[in-house]
């Protein structure tokens, strides 16, 4: 190592080395930062700091007054915010890409009219993706747009831009409501994803809106071995 390299650099090198050569497998507690700082000679806030950056890329997982452990580092997303999937994904160091299976303008059926608020037969702006991370499917979006409130949408280039960055970027996100189940999925959404059709998915539900207009809804579809979804609550 360089020796303008960062100290916290040999602590996290020290751990991924072990983490991914199966030292330290799923669950297995790490040591404790005291020992890390007497290990290689620095202060605890500098073991702290190689701790809390694997945290944040999802490796490992504190648990209060338990200890610091390693995690099974599924692709994870909040229930209570409205992220873009390629950050998540290159926040946690890999490559993300996506590929774009519709994109066309439709009338609505009674589900979507229902979902969005507007009359049966309606127009709407139709899209599915499948986003991938290091090349492996890790969601199936297939989303429908009111075209009122983001006219161009059909003439976005998801290469470059996700849907929801398109959304955010026209219709800032003011509220979001999400509907989470398990579920099996048909064969065709079982081969976008890559998965057997008797694997456990994870389906989620999302509409959202900017003021009092209903922007879009969402049926975002995980496979379960791959994904995980977090929520957070602060009590007062």
């Amino acid at each position: 190592m360089s020796s303008t390299t960062p100290r916290y650099k040999a602590i996290e090198e020290f751990l991924l080395e072990r983490i991914h050569g199966g030292d330290y497998p799923v669950n297995h507690q790490i040591p404790p930062e005291e020992q890390l700082a007497r290990d290689f000679s620095v202060s605890r806030m500098t073991a702290n700091k190689a701790i809390n950056n694997l945290v944040q890329q999802g490796y490992l997982v504190r648990q209060a007054g338990l200890g610091t452990f390693v995690t099974d580092r599924k692709a994870e997303s909040s229930l209570h915010e409205v992220l873009n999937i390629a950050a998540e994904v290159r926040g946690r160091g890999h490559a993300y890409s996506n590929d774009v299976l519709r994109c066309e303008a439709i009338e609505a059926d009674d589900e979507v009219a229902l979902r969005l608020g507007l009359r049966l037969g309606a127009q709407v702006f139709h899209s599915i993706l499948v986003h991938r991370e290091n090349g492996v499917p890790i969601q199936l979006e297939d989303r429908f747009v009111n075209p009122r409130w983001v006219p161009h949408y059909l003439q976005s280039d998801f290469a470059q831009q996700t849907p929801n960055e398109v959304l955010v970027a026209s219709c800032p996100i003011s509220d979001v409501e999400h509907v989470v189940e398990a579920v099996l999925v048909d064969a065709q959404t079982a081969a976008w994803l890559e998965i057997d059709p008797a694997a456990p998915c994870l389906s989620m539900i999302r509409r959202t809106w900017s003021d009092e207009h209903l922007i879009s809804y969402a049926r975002l579809t995980h496979p379960g071995d791959r994904y995980k979804l977090r929520s957070n609550l602060k009590r007062r």
